[in-house]
């Protein structure tokens, strides 16, 4: 791999030199300097304890020319906290790379492949660097344009295990069909079919089958299966004021580790969206059904957890809140069993005033309750250089499955407002005030936040979440109520960003930009640079 990555840099830069195409690039590094402070367990592990620093960074070239392009990208790991956040990860390599050439409506890539097949809920190859999620496909990639109206694909390859910079055994095959067909004057059609086949190497059926034959029931015993195929069907539909997206997908059956032993069982996913506006409201309307739809490279370990090596992606039918609070208890969609249903109408009676509602609604196929949450908020405009948001959120959390606590359902309600100033043409103040109460968990919380900014380049905020009621059974076994601060500062300067800020954090769930995932507690100082040319 490092001397094809060698070949394509070298061949850039040769056709750059003569001063044919375009190059461009991007960085992205984060540097963590941990500070010990074992009032909230930001302690006893290498990162505390050892080691006081680390970080990650990814430095991206892309290059083309006439319809070739060329992708190169290095990722370097240093005691890393984001592949185990309670220890250090160190890699360095080439993390992604490839070549791609259009020839007459056919499209062929090479290497590092980012991708899906509908929604994805059959196959997904992405990335999401604040999970350290890198599922891309390795191998081949072809993609022809048939007509206007059709599009078929197809590729082979395997899955980037992201803890080596390597691949995982398993190999990965797939096509898929798409078409794009206008009925009438209101109405437009995408409809789409597509399958995979996933081939398992020998070393791998062997671990299946030596842990199947160890079960003391005959009855759970069985043969793996080298080969899972899995098909899916969508449609979007789109008419007038109304749009609708539909996909089934169903898997054959494969070795499934479930409830603590490999089980030989098939899957599906049934998922739906349905929307429809006109001036003043808007609804929304999302459900999912899933049963035992675990498609992977990997089988088992860690990696299982976190979505890593997964070869399927399911949507997520619950809303994530960028409410720090709130934030704290996003339900993750589960492989194994769910039935979501979620709902969400806007009402604008005039361009100062906007109501939002939310309902959802998450089960297992066994009627086990996993989440409830009902939710409203409103946004006024109508004062001058003035913007308000206030809401309120109550939940029921199952922080048993979710998080594997043992403890009981979660019950929460959380009220919020959001005020923002406008002082100038450039600088502007934002405040945010939040309060959890729940007698689960930590107990009870206090947020607030103040920010200032000066466009284009400054940005500057301070922030306190305090425990103010204690919860005595609290999971962390904390005795006293803790502040929790967050001084942050940001300046951008033309395509650089630069981010430094002092963070005590409590554990748990975490959201970012959208991205969310299980921290434990945190204390230090964080750096970040993000740039572009």
């Amino acid at each position: 791999m490092k001397k094809t990555a060698l070949f394509i840099l070298l061949s850039v830069f040769a056709l750059k030199s003569s001063g044919q195409g375009h190059l461009s690039g991007d960085l992205m590094m984060n540097m963590n300097f941990f500070q010990r402070d074992s009032s909230i367990n930001a302690a006893n592990n290498p990162l505390y304890d050892n080691l006081k620093s680390g970080g990650e960074a990814w430095l991206s070239l892309r290059y083309s020319y006439k319809g070739f392009n060329a992708f190169l990208r290095a990722d370097a790991f240093h005691n890393s906290n984001l592949y185990r956040p309670e220890s250090n990860f160190t890699s360095y390599g080439v993390g992604a790379w490839s070549v791609s050439k259009e020839v007459k409506n056919l499209t062929i890539t090479g290497g590092y492949i980012y991708d899906q097949i509908g929604s994805g809920i059959m196959f997904r190859a992405y990335e999401d660097r604040g999970l350290l999620i890198d599922n891309a496909l390795v191998g081949l990639h072809l993609r022809y344009q048939l007509s206007d109206r059709f599009m078929i694909k197809g590729f082979t390859g395997q899955f980037k295990d992201v803890s080596k910079l390597n691949r995982y055994d398993p190999i990965v095959k797939g096509i898929n069909a798409e078409g794009d067909f206008q009925l009438g004057e209101d109405v437009h059609i995408i409809p789409g079919i597509g399958a995979i086949n996933r081939t398992l190497d020998a070393e791998r059926v062997n671990v299946i089958a030596s842990a199947i034959n160890g079960e003391p029931e005959v009855k759970d015993r069985f043969v793996p299966m080298y080969n899972t195929y899995a098909f899916t069907a969508y449609n979007t539909l789109t008419a007038g004021a109304i749009s609708w997206y539909a996909e089934g997908s169903y898997k054959s059956h494969e070795a499934i580790f479930r409830d603590g032993k490999y089980r030989d069982l098939p899957g599906s996913v049934l998922y739906t969206s349905f929307g429809y506006a006109r001036k003043g409201i808007a609804v929304n309307l999302n459900g999912k059904r899933t049963e035992n739809y675990m498609l992977r490279s990997n089988l088992q370990g860690e990696d299982v957890l976190a979505q890593r090596g997964s070869i399927s992606w399911q949507p997520v039918i619950a809303r994530i809140r960028p409410q720090r609070l709130m934030a704290r208890y996003t339900p993750a969609s589960q492989d194994l069993s769910e039935l979501a249903m979620g709902g969400d109408v806007l009402i604008a009676p005039n361009d100062d005033l906007d109501l939002n509602f939310n309902y959802t609604h998450i089960n297992t196929l066994s009627d086990t309750a996993l989440y409830r949450e009902a939710y409203a908020e409103m946004n006024y405009r109508g004062i001058k250089n003035w913007q308000f948001q206030v809401g309120v959120q109550y939940i029921k959390y199952n922080q048993a499955l979710y998080q594997v606590k043992n403890v009981p359902m979660l019950e929460a309600i959380t009220p919020f407002i959001e005020i923002v100033h406008k002082i100038d043409e450039k600088k502007s103040i934002r405040t945010e005030w939040q309060y959890m109460h729940t007698e689960q968990d930590y107990g009870s919380w206090l947020y607030g936040l103040v920010e200032f900014n000066i466009a284009p380049k400054w940005s500057f905020a301070l922030s306190d979440m305090y425990t103010i009621a204690l919860n005595p059974k609290n999971p962390s076994g904390l005795q006293d109520p803790q502040h929790y601060y967050n001084i942050f500062m940001a300046h951008t300067k033309g395509p650089h960003r630069f981010t430094l800020q002092y963070v005590r954090q409590v554990d748990g769930i975490n959201c970012t930009g959208g991205v969310c995932r299980y921290e434990p507690a945190f204390s230090g100082v964080k750096f970040a640079v993000t740039s572009s040319f």
